[in-house]
């Protein structure tokens, strides 16, 4: 019999799409779900960013373009990184790749191996985990709850470090928790990582511009670690370019040359036309950023205010992305007839078969007590959506 890898054996499908692809089977069967599984912008890519992509296309760029990303591209993401974020880097330690998605498992892929240690904390997205076991690492996973905003914190962070840690995974604003580091709560978490010069921090800043506090603090801004951040970031979630596939590292100079070494075997540089476009992103009118943060902002409100009025779920105020994670675990137990609710996957099963609501369960993000759910679409949607929840979970006894 033909068996597939021990590498490929290891990993789990990914949770979210999973849910989605049961959402679209029931439709087709002409059922009305509201999918809320997917993170994803429900608006269009704005039109200035549409019309440098038409005029690539006019201009030729059918070609192969540089392994880490055309010159002028890693150049507006130099620009970029200065003119929001105070950092500075060179175009040499940017590398642009098919996605955020592919830049995190670049730089995994480049620094770990068999034997070596990265701290994941939870709840994380449920494609890191797998990612390190891809790289052969171990993941050493640290759980916060709603009670401490699903944020670790730095003595937490200091008790699983090792001689064999190699990496901290740090995503804020969270995918799927919304939460976000604030300066302070950074900064202890660099003072920490500084007394160990081996540990390298991936810091996932793909939700960067969909934040409600005001001002994206990075984790690179520090000096005692600066030299030891990657940082990880794109276009998809603040343009609503999701499926142009752009996403870009910064990293120190080492960790680039690795991460474009690694490209180069296995996609060499990502799609010509989406660069251009991510280019006029990075340079061009930046309104588009915030209409569409507005809109989440509006959305996040909404909907915190209609589940806070379920009984028994627990609800944080999420400060950034645009996901809602709820601890649900007072619903396992319960029935409704002979359909037992076990845990949370049992319970979005349930809301999706049921409710006809699409969500997932916190187990693929290592918080098994909650359930995820975007709010990235549209008021109506999300009132009936809610709606539908609150009729479900109340048929449960």
């Amino acid at each position: 019999m033909t068996q597939v890898s021990e590498r490929l054996a290891s990993l789990s499908p990914s949770e979210t799409l999973a849910m989605s692809q049961k959402s679209n089977e029931l439709k087709a069967q002409g059922i009305d779900v509201i999918n809320l599984s997917v993170g994803e912008p429900d608006f269009f890519t704005p039109d200035h960013i549409k019309e440098a992509a038409k005029k690539a296309i006019d201009a030729n760029f059918s070609f192969y373009s540089p392994v880490p990303g055309y010159p002028d591209l890693r150049k507006a993401i130099v620009n970029k990184l200065k003119r929001e974020n105070n950092l500075d880097f060179t175009p040499d330690q940017i590398v642009v790749s098919n996605g955020a998605k592919q830049s995190v498992c670049n730089v995994l892929l480049s620094i770990v191996g068999p034997g070596d240690e990265v701290i994941v904390p939870a709840p994380y997205w449920v494609s890191y985990v797998e990612m390190v076991k891809l790289a052969e690492g171990t993941n050493v996973v640290v759980s916060a709850g709603i009670e401490q905003d699903f944020k670790i914190t730095a003595s937490q962070l200091e008790s699983v470090i090792t001689p064999k840690t190699k990496a901290l995974i740090l995503c804020s604003p969270s995918n799927p928790t919304g939460s976000v580091y604030s300066k302070d709560e950074l900064k202890a978490l660099a003072d920490v990582i500084a007394k160990y010069p081996n540990i390298i921090v991936i810091a996932d800043e793909i939700y960067e511009h969909i934040n409600y506090v005001g001002k994206h603090e990075s984790i690179a801004q520090f000096e005692n670690i600066k030299d030891r951040v990657v940082v990880v970031n794109g276009v998809s979630k603040a343009y609503a370019m999701t499926g142009w596939r752009i996403g870009f590292l910064a990293a120190p100079l080492w960790i680039a040359k690795a991460c474009n070494k690694l490209q180069g075997q296995y996609t060499s540089g990502p799609n010509s036309i989406a660069q251009k476009a991510a280019t006029e992103a990075f340079n061009g009118d930046q309104t588009c950023v915030k209409e569409m943060r507005d809109a989440f902002l509006r959305r996040r409100d909404l909907v915190v205010g209609l589940c806070k009025e379920i009984p028994g779920i627990k609800v944080n105020v999420p400060e950034g992305a645009f996901y809602l994670f709820p601890e649900v675990s007072s619903y396992y137990g319960k029935k409704a007839g002979d359909r037992l609710i076990a845990d949370g996957a049992d319970l979005a099963m349930y809301l999706l078969e049921v409710g006809h609501v699409a969500t997932v369960g916190g187990a693929a993000f290592g918080a098994p007590e909650c359930i995820r759910f975007s709010y990235a679409t549209s008021d109506e949607n999300l009132v009936e959506a809610i709606k539908r929840i609150k009729e479900a979970l109340a048929a449960l006894k």
